[in-house]
């Protein structure tokens, strides 16, 4: 597998977080003994994802009922850090610190769905507290940056809010071992990367951008451009630069698909390659994301199902990549 400079510090993020916080297994059983109580907080959680996002919810309901439960309730924490930072406003930051102590305890509160669900989850799946910790800390991110000057600045971005999801689904689904953990970091990269593309013309009207302004510049294009929202040959020849490099991302993080349980190993072939899609659709309109937002409708999704269950069952991991 290839690596990249910007792979190394994330790599280090992620083995410091794999080892700092041991859990105390006896907290999740004084905990969560009422059954009832937790499963109506896994239906909101549910609900949620159904309601925010329909790539991931068809995805995750590829996987077993335990593990898809799982991941939606970690869907559901990660949606509202998120919303926190969205809906900007002067109480952003006391809202998210205050979220933080909500969603990182292992105490919730009975009324806190999201949070009893997440906190049964991480307990039940042995997720590492830090993994949590670094994702609110890329949330908050937001709060004070806007701007990116080199895609290896970004990528410290994209492990905070993106790489994290990716370790701690690994828990959730089941994963062999350290060796998993790149895979894991560079698809996180490749999904924020799409995210990225398809969202310029929002995040310009929010105040950030998020395109790396070294590589802009490499292309002749200013934020003033940004502004004006023109499909031009050199916002076209930037953008085939962006999704080459997003593709070979995908490419390279997919073998380790073949790390994961096999149990879980359709539905994270599935999120990667039905958000990949996005991709193609940039395309198919001249690179035209500024009025419009590019999406993979319904009905392609379920065509290229077959397809992606097919490459699920056949990727192949060559061991030695990574030390």
């Amino acid at each position: 597998m290839q690596t990249h400079a910007w792979e190394q510090q994330l790599i280090s993020l992620a083995h410091e977080a794999l080892h700092s916080s041991p859990l105390d297994l006896h907290e999740r059983k004084s905990l969560f003994d009422e059954t009832a109580l937790i499963d109506r907080a896994y239906d909101y959680c549910e609900r949620l994802t159904a309601n925010h996002s329909k790539s991931f919810f068809l995805a995750s309901g590829l996987l077993p009922a335990d593990k898809r439960r799982a991941v939606r309730a970690l869907y559901a924490f990660c949606r509202i850090s998120d919303d926190i930072i969205d809906n900007s406003s002067d109480y952003s930051e006391t809202h998210l610190k205050a979220w933080r102590q909500r969603i990182l305890t292992s105490h919730p509160s009975r009324n806190d769905p999201v949070a009893l669900a997440w906190a049964d989850t991480r307990l039940r799946c042995r997720i590492p507290l830090r993994y949590a910790e670094q994702l609110i800390d890329g949330v908050a991110r937001d709060l004070r940056q806007n701007r990116y000057h080199t895609f290896a600045e970004l990528t410290t971005y994209a492990y905070g809010v993106a790489s994290t999801v990716g370790l701690m689904s690994m828990h959730i689904i089941g994963f062999t071992g350290r060796e998993a953990i790149p895979y894991a970091i560079k698809l996180g990269v490749a999904l924020q990367l799409t995210n990225i593309l398809r969202d310029v013309a929002e995040d310009w009207q929010a105040g950030r951008i998020y395109l790396p302004l070294a590589e802009l510049a490499a292309f002749d294009l200013t934020e003033a451009d940004l502004a004006l929202g023109q499909v031009d040959g050199r916002w076209r020849k930037f953008m085939r630069f962006q999704i080459e490099r997003n593709r070979r991302l995908y490419a390279e993080a997919r073998p380790g698909i073949a790390l994961l349980d096999p149990r879980g190993r359709l539905a994270i072939a599935a999120a990667a390659k039905l958000y990949e899609g996005i991709l193609d659709d940039i395309e198919r309109h001249d690179y035209d994301i500024f009025t419009r937002r590019a999406y993979v409708n319904k009905w392609i999704k379920v065509k290229m199902l077959p397809g992606i269950w097919w490459q699920s069952k056949h990727i192949q991991f060559n061991k030695g990549s990574y030390s």
